[in-house]
């Protein structure tokens, strides 16, 4: 029978046992400090990510809220732009009904223009019925009326004539006001 047990190789002696297990111990040793050193390795990763991460915050935070107050000066100055938009606006309004008044007033001066041409006909029948008059004295009463009528005639023609000259003075005086307004908001070099 002891032939028998010292036949057998595959028989472990405590000797390989226990060089396996120390060998085995140094090797799980080995591997729980490297797991510590990456577990340490990553918490400082994490730490220095997790700073990184901040920094972004808040520089993402400085950008919004310099943004946030230029789009407030944005929002000021298109305000500012509006309300001189709507005051050049009622402007031109008034600019229009002027030049629509003004219109009107060219329009009676193509009538008085028509007058002009009638008085300028009524001179030159005033003159041929002078020289009628000079032949002819006994009509002289009669033509002299005639003619102070005539002149009469005209001398309304041209007072009304002054009076329309001088509303379209006033007029151009008052156009001119908001003009010079316009000038003073946007000067011209």
């Amino acid at each position: 029978m002891s032939t028998n047990s010292e036949a057998k190789p595959d028989r472990i002696s405590d000797e390989q046992l226990l060089r396996a297990s120390r060998s085995f111990e140094a090797m799980m040793l080995s591997q729980i400090d490297i797991s510590a050193k990456l577990a340490n390795d990553l918490k400082h990763a994490i730490r220095v990510g997790m700073a990184v991460l901040a920094l972004i915050a808040i520089s993402i935070l400085i950008l919004l809220l310099t943004l946030s107050s230029q789009i407030n000066r944005i929002s000021d100055v298109v305000l500012d732009m509006n309300t001189n938009f709507s005051s050049v606006a009622v402007r031109m309004d008034h600019m229009s009904q002027y030049i629509d008044s003004m219109a009107k007033r060219v329009a009676l001066m193509q009538l008085m223009d028509e007058q002009t041409v009638s008085m300028k006909k009524e001179i030159s029948d005033i003159t041929a019925s002078m020289a009628t008059m000079q032949k002819t004295i006994g009509r002289m009463s009669d033509r002299v009326t005639s003619v102070r009528q005539s002149v009469d005639g005209m001398s309304v023609s041209v007072s009304r004539m002054d009076d329309q000259v001088q509303l379209m003075a006033a007029d151009m005086q008052h156009m001119a006001k908001p003009a010079r307004s316009i000038n003073k908001m946007f000067p011209i070099p």
